[in-house]
């Protein structure tokens, strides 16, 4: 039963994450839009920067922007932070809560780094929180220049992407990259937007003219997080998506998503303020359909894929020669997940379970891409799966 609300419990942590995040995002980018649509004010109220009138929900609103200020503070603000905070958290409890826990099912693969447990779990939370230390220092150093920073931010982007695929297995290093631009997104609201707006609002209850410097710094760490948005959605989602970071040039396949993200997030941001700039959605497009192809397993030869698309009367034989070796091998190999009582976790994986010989058969096809095409499973090779005992499933699925 413990183990039933653990998973419990982990499922609503999850869905926490994604409503906050949902939330989070959402009014950031309304914010976005609203402050790329602003027209000039009509009626040339002072201090009023822009303007917008737009309808919804059976009635109208009329939305204004002041720099620096306005005329008389309101007695009720509304502050864009808690989202972004409760995000964070319910994200890194569950960071906390899967991979921390168990680093050598998500976190480490030898072939790629020989780290200990402890050592992984230690590069992963030091990775996290220099990537949002590197950054603010780059912020610091080039200050309102954005050009030069927007440019040694994306240097800061791929020397995260290159660091953590050469140190982690190819799932944990992109949630990882993705944590790490999460984290600094929330460390922008938290250390630097909302510190600022605090000292405007303390100026002006002092009757003071607020100093517009701490609102230009927040401006920019907003606009890096608008552009981070969808490159750390694909970070996130591409933890169920084998193809992409069990590649070879994992850390490129990664890039070249996150830029598309970039690419058609900018599109949309041109397209508030009155532009239709198709060719950087048609150019994001491109990569992500690019990205795909080029990481596409190679498919078998005709009569290859006959054998092992179409069921016929050597499947039989089949399972009665062949498939008690494979159960051997995945007995031994993989049961710690993917059995009906799992030794490494509350429960099997999407519910897949090696028990039986005919569990096995009915997932034939799911085991030879996880084990053979993509070699993803098991988790960092944890048991030690050898090519012999791959090339074994391959032969038996082809046959």
């Amino acid at each position: 039963m413990s183990d039933y609300w653990l998973e419990a419990g982990s499922f609503l942590l999850r869905w926490l994450h994604v409503i906050a995040a949902i939330a989070w995002i959402g009014e950031s980018f309304y914010f976005v839009m609203l402050d790329r649509a602003l027209k000039p004010p009509k009626d040339g109220a002072p201090g009023v920067f822009g303007e917008l009138w737009s309808v919804h929900g059976g009635g109208f609103y009329h939305k204004r922007k002041y720099l620096v200020a306005p005329p008389a503070l309101p007695d009720e603000l509304h502050w864009s932070m808690w989202k972004s905070y409760t995000t964070w958290l319910s994200g890194f409890a569950l960071f906390a809560l899967m991979y921390l826990t168990a680093p050598g099912l998500y976190l480490i693969d030898p072939a790629v780094a020989p780290l200990t447990p402890l050592q992984a779990v230690a590069l992963s939370l030091s990775f996290l929180f220099a990537g949002w230390l590197v950054y603010h220092a780059l912020c610091k150093a080039v200050g309102l220049r954005d050009g030069v920073l927007g440019g040694a931010v994306l240097v800061l982007v791929v020397l995260m992407s290159y660091a953590a695929c050469a140190l982690f297995s190819g799932r944990g290093a992109f949630l990882l990259v993705g944590a790490t631009l999460a984290t600094i997104m929330s460390a922008n609201v938290l250390f630097v937007i909302i510190p600022g707006q605090r000292r405007m609002v303390a100026a002006l209850r002092r009757g003071e003219t607020p100093d517009p410097l701490p609102g230009r710094h927040g401006k920019q760490r907003s606009v890096h997080n608008t552009y981070f948005t969808l490159p750390v959605v694909f970070a996130m989602l591409s933890t169920h998506y084998a193809p992409a970071y069990a590649h070879p040039h994992n850390w490129l396949v990664l890039l070249l998503f996150m830029l598309a993200g970039a690419l058609i997030r900018h599109f949309f941001v041109l397209w508030h303020s009155g532009g239709r700039a198709w060719g950087l959605l048609v150019l994001g497009g491109a990569l992500l359909l690019g990205a795909l192809a080029w990481i596409a397993p190679p498919r078998p030869a005709r009569a290859e894929r006959a054998a092992i698309a179409v069921p016929d009367a050597a499947q039989a034989v089949r399972a009665a020669v062949d498939t008690t070796a494979v159960h051997a091998i995945l007995t031994e190999r993989c049961a710690g997940c993917h059995s009906a009582q799992p030794k490494l976790m509350p429960f099997a994986p999407k519910g897949a379970m090696f028990d039986t010989l005919e569990q096995i058969e009915a997932q034939a096809l799911s085991i030879h891409q996880q084990t053979v095409v993509l070699k993803i499973m098991p988790p960092g090779n944890l048991t030690q799966m050898t090519d012999d005992e791959r090339a074994l499933i391959d032969r038996w699925v082809r046959k």
